[in-house]
């Protein structure tokens, strides 16, 4: 009796899951959903660089926020298990902190700054082209576009503007998941470690004129996205 019902709910389970070819050479991918931007920020110290106190070690750290905007994928298969897959989103934003600095007023708050972060990355998918669960492994490179930056009113209020932030080329790297829900439209899950280095600037003429801060930060996040995806 126990075996019957086993055989009949394992025909069941069978009959009900989906009968799809999941990734084919030529197909085009879409996917969309959450993205959460986390920055590691492992910054250097913060360095006078121009103006009378040029030469000047204020010591502290620089860190971060982290941000969740939707982020896209488009992806298109090359081959049964080999893709090209762009990553877009829309524009993140963080706030931008000091502290341990050898500078009262430079503490706290900073400012803000916004970035887009597009990623072209090279995809392999190990399983056959007929799994309905396709994980996948990938490599590229990330352009961060880095704009829209401004002094806080607190750090503005201390005599800090000018706020920017230099552009950035780095690798990511990512793994993934899909799992087809039909025969075009899938879950997806996705990790990734993209190197972000970039260089913070603001200037300060209430401390003295003509002086200008600057600070190195290794941003080098871990991007979070989860989402659904549709295969044309």
């Amino acid at each position: 009796m126990h075996k019957s019902l086993l055989s009949a709910s394992l025909i069941a389970f069978a009959l009900a899951a989906p009968s799809v070819q999941a990734h084919e050479t030529g197909d085009i991918i879409v996917r969309a959903g959450a993205i959460t931007v986390n920055p590691k920020a492992d910054s250097s110290s913060v360095k006078v660089d121009r103006g009378p106190l040029a030469g000047a070690d204020l010591g502290g750290k620089a860190t971060m926020s982290s941000d969740t905007q939707l982020g896209l994928n488009f992806a298109y298969m090359i081959t049964n298990n080999l893709g090209i897959e762009l990553l877009a989103a829309t524009p993140f934003e963080h706030d931008v902190k000091l502290k341990g600095t050898a500078l009262p007023a430079a503490n706290g708050k900073l400012g803000s700054l916004k970035h887009l972060p597009p990623t072209l990355s090279l995809v392999y998918y190990p399983l056959d082209h007929k799994s309905v669960f396709q994980p996948y492994v990938g490599a590229g490179i990330n352009y961060t576009w880095i704009y829209d930056e401004h002094v806080g009113s607190q750090a503005s209020a201390n005599g800090f503007d000018n706020f920017r932030a230099k552009n950035t080329w780095g690798v990511a790297w990512q793994v993934g998941a899909d799992y087809m829900l039909t025969d075009k439209v899938m879950i997806n899950g996705q990790v990734r470690y993209i190197d972000i280095d970039t260089t913070g600037y603001v200037d300060n003429n209430a401390v003295a004129p003509g002086t200008r801060a600057k600070v190195d930060i290794d941003v080098d996040p871990w991007v979070y996205m989860v989402g659904l995806g549709y295969k044309f």
